[in-house]
């Protein structure tokens, strides 16, 4: 493999470094929210006096102390917006003063100890506008006053890259009252902009439908659907429901029935799931019906009649009398609220209608949470209806658990992990399910939190679950913390399906994109100076091309280039042959580089050398032994038998070995 194949590779994974921390991910700040602040700004509250958070923002971003602006208090205050506002019209000065505005992006707080953030990770490119929600987990932060106070030293260095730094915190956490400088970088949150001026702009400005205002006029006209919609904010709503209501009206049908079921989605169906929930009281056979197309929605009506009978526990009807009583199926299926379009039942006409009544039925009938989740277990199995819906039942599962926002009800779900039913099917329901939570806002940190407990749980099917929550979108979002979570795992004593399902997850990560410089230095650092039997298994699977040669053919690229690479790959490997619980793993990983060795995929003169300096450290161990003098009854192939002539052995050992290979040739 020549220099050059080699630049490519490192540049494709990324700069492969001994001697830095990878930052925190960033994302961009979406589209909508840049709009909002944009073209529909609102700083004037139900009194019309002014809201000065984001301007108290930019003075604390702009003036003579750190590039740092804390935008603290309660929630529903548009803190996060302010704070938003704030970088824009930053964004903006910047442009007028040097020719070129800010890049701005949110710092997703994926931090290793969420309880104890490392700012020294914090990304620091030049001319960004960063964005910082902790909100949600600043009152657990174990040191805030130190941590606050690293906040500002790293909001000083920023003066010297052009960048600037929001930080959305919650009513107590920032610790003001430590010091001064503390104090200097808050701009508090004491007022909230109306919130009917709030739907208006966003309608006319973001969504483009100047045409709907009237909806939300308070002032009585003639028009027949003037004013309909005003009274679903009130002068306490929040900015947030505000604009929420401004997307819901923005998608209707100029119409009186389009305008009411827009008030019925903002509304979230509260009235017509109480109205069923009334008319049904004495018929548990078609609330079981609804509950049974919530979860089978799109599928057939029989199919749905099926799952409520399953779901009541009730065999088929065989007294035809009875058969023949009653209203029809689908009579009964609209009464609940669905439509049947052929033989299909659907509820994609009331958009989050299914949401209303799974919240309605949770809170109250609360015995059903056990009966209800071995139902959805049965009716997700192999061959069974709800197979193919198990990502729309997980989503579900999860706007519950949000809508609650109440970690006991992610807690319940989670014990259904280990409730017997141990199919895969079962634990990627589960797993898509906790994935999604982990980003529910306020929920999210404390779901991570128990994503962490879980993963150093005894049972092999809580720690899988959480193996594939790793491997999935969380790492995308929290890279660090799915490493941490997978380390727990990959610590577990014996090699069972959670660990093999580690693995998996930790090459999955390292073949994204940009993440194995991050994957190489947390993996290294675990293997040699940590010495933890995660880091043995982590680096042997890593490094082992029969699965994926890529992350072999980047580290020997980069080892080619940077002695201290090379350096680890060895150290990586002395770590590994020290630990007679891998010896295993090492037999297997040393024929593997065997085999490899003699393709064109990778640098084979490095390789042997790598593999010479760690047999002269490791003559002894059993792996090492096994590659050079072979196992009793295990036949090795050409390509052991190649690499057993290139290296350069002792003398003496290679003598021994010589008649080794001749006493083995002559039996």
């Amino acid at each position: 493999m020549d220099n050059n194949r080699n630049s490519k590779i490192i540049v494709a994974a990324g700069s492969v470094t001994m001697t830095s921390k990878p930052p925190l991910p960033v994302k961009d700040i979406p589209q909508i929210e840049l709009d909002a602040v944009r073209r529909a700004w609102v700083d004037l509250s139900v009194r019309d006096e002014r809201v000065g958070t984001a301007a108290k923002a930019i003075e604390r971003l702009t003036g003579a102390g750190p590039r740092l602006a804390v935008v603290a208090g309660p929630p529903g205050f548009g803190k996060r917006t302010a704070g938003i506002k704030a970088l824009w019209e930053t964004s903006r000065a910047e442009e007028n003063s040097r020719g070129q505005g800010l890049k701005l992006q949110e710092i997703v707080p994926d931090w290793e100890r969420p309880g104890f953030p490392d700012v020294s990770v914090l990304p620091d490119e030049p001319g960004t506008g960063y964005l910082l929600d902790v909100a949600a987990e600043i009152s657990s932060w174990q040191k805030p006053g130190h941590i606050a106070e690293q906040l500002v030293g790293y909001a000083e260095e920023l003066r010297f890259s052009g960048s600037f730094l929001v930080v959305i915190a919650d009513e107590h956490g920032w610790p003001e009252t430590v010091s001064g400088a503390l104090a200097k970088v808050v701009a508090r949150a004491t007022g909230r902009p109306s919130a009917h001026r709030v739907a208006r702009m966003h309608l006319e400005y973001v969504h483009h439908r100047p045409d709907l205002i009237r909806w939300l006029s308070r002032t009585p006209t003639e028009e027949d659907l003037a004013g309909q919609a005003a009274h679903l904010l009130t002068d306490s709503s929040r900015p947030e429901d505000a604009a929420r209501l401004a997307i819901t009206l923005a998608s209707a049908e100029d119409s009186p029935e389009g305008l009411k079921r827009a008030v019925s989605v903002f509304q979230e169906w509260r009235s017509d799931v109480n109205t069923v929930f009334e008319t049904t009281a004495d018929k548990p056979e078609d609330r079981a019906l609804l509950i049974s197309s919530l979860f089978l929605n799109n599928t057939d009506a029989l199919t749905v009649q099926d799952g409520a009978r399953a779901l009541l526990g009730e065999d088929p009807e065989t007294s035809v009398r009875t058969i023949l009583t009653g209203p029809d199926l689908t009579t009964r299926l609209t009464t609940m609220g669905a439509e049947v379009n052929g033989r299909t039942v659907t509820l994609d006409h009331k958009p989050g209608y299914d949401r209303a009544v799974l919240l309605h039925l949770w809170q109250q009938r609360a015995d059903i949470h056990p009966h209800l989740l071995t139902w959805l277990d049965a009716i997700t199995a192999p061959k069974e209806p709800g197979a193919g819906r198990l990502a729309a039942i997980s989503d579900l599962l999860v706007e519950l658990a949000v809508a609650e926002n109440d970690i006991r009800v992610v807690k319940q779900v989670h014990a259904w992990i280990d409730n017997g039913d141990n199919s895969a099917e079962h634990r990627e329901l589960i797993a898509r399910f906790l994935t999604v939570a982990a980003e529910a806002g306020a929920l999210g940190a404390q779901v991570r939190a128990l994503l962490l407990d879980s993963a150093r749980d005894e049972s092999e099917a809580v720690a899988t679950v959480v193996a594939l929550v790793c491997q999935g979108e969380f790492a995308q979002h929290y890279p660090r913390q799915a490493l941490v979570r997978l380390r727990h795992i990959l610590d577990r004593q014996e090699p069972d399906e959670a660990v093999r399902t580690a693995q998996e997850a930790l090459r999955d990560i390292a073949a994204r994109e940009g993440q194995l410089p991050r994957v190489w230095s947390t993996v290294i650092n675990w293997a040699t100076q940590k010495k933890h039997l995660a880091g043995h298994r982590a680096f042997l699977s890593l490094l082992d091309p029969r699965i994926d040669p890529y992350v072999l053919q980047v580290m020997l690229a980069a080892a080619e280039q940077k002695q201290d690479v090379r350096e680890a790959l060895v150290e990586g490997w002395s770590a590994a042959l020290a630990d007679t619980r891998v010896d295993d793993d090492c037999r297997q990983l040393l024929a593997a580089w065997a085999e490899v060795r003699q393709t064109e995929d990778v640098p084979t003169e490095l390789m042997t050398d790598i593999l010479n300096q760690v047999v002269v450290e490791h003559l002894y161990s059993t792996p090492i032994s096994a590659l050079i003098f072979g196992e009793p009854g295990v036949a090795n192939g050409q390509a052991v038998i190649e690499l057993r002539k290139d290296l350069r052995l002792p003398a003496a050992l290679s003598a021994v070995q010589a008649a080794h290979e001749q006493a083995s040739a002559e039996s």
